[in-house]
């Protein structure tokens, strides 16, 4: 579980294509002592299992493999070296929550379909498929690239988010272009609110 406070910028510094995944290798900040085999980083919002790390010309680094699913519903896949990518260790108990609940578990890919600066923020628009965007409203929040976000407007399938300076220089969205292919989760607690109504037709008709 993540908060969608980004921590690090990583750096791919190495990806091997093979049959069933890739094996990524990521430049980080993180001491690799803290991190145990199996622990969960989310990277670019994509949460995934340490395999391996360890210290090179004194650049610290861990390992992390992605399956055929995951290559198929992120943003993964397009990944080329030397992207950089936000960084988010999994929360821990007593941790402050500084974002919103984050699951590292990507609902769709967005496509960034304007860019627009205004003073020293930034306007991003996005295009998510139809059947995330009852989960996305306005004011609400949302994970993007890893990153806990208030949605500012929504309009049909696009809606808007405003990156303030201090986000811009923590993250990589600095990085991102109109074109661009963005992993998207929605709040959890919406998607529990939609099954919850869902459900309620079912329940009545149990204890009539």
């Amino acid at each position: 579980m993540f908060t969608g406070i980004v921590t690090d910028i990583g750096t791919l510094r190495d990806l091997k294509i093979a049959d069933d995944g890739r094996e990524l290798t990521i430049e980080c900040v993180y001491d690799p002592e803290t991190i145990p085999l199996g622990a969960s980083i989310a990277c670019d919002g994509v949460c995934l299992t340490v395999t391996a790390r360890g210290t090179k010309a004194r650049r610290h680094w861990f390992g992390v493999f992605a399956g055929l699913e995951t290559l198929a519903v992120t943003t993964v896949t397009s990944w080329t070296k030397g992207k950089r990518l936000n960084l988010e260790r999994s929360l821990r108990a007593g941790d402050e929550l500084g974002g919103h609940i984050v699951q590292g578990h990507v609902d769709a890919v967005a496509t960034v379909v304007g860019r627009e600066s205004t003073g020293d923020q930034l306007r991003i628009d996005l295009e998510a498929p139809a059947d995330v965007m009852p989960f996305i409203a306005r004011k609400g929040a949302i994970a993007l690239n890893g990153t806990s976000l208030t949605v500012n407007s929504v309009e049909s399938n696009v809606f808007s988010v405003h990156l303030i300076p201090h986000t811009l220089s923590v993250t990589n969205w600095a990085d991102i272009a109109v074109g661009d292919k963005v992993n998207l989760e929605v709040d959890p607690m919406a998607r529990y609110a939609a099954r919850l109504i869902e459900s309620l037709p079912n329940l009545d008709r149990s204890r009539g």
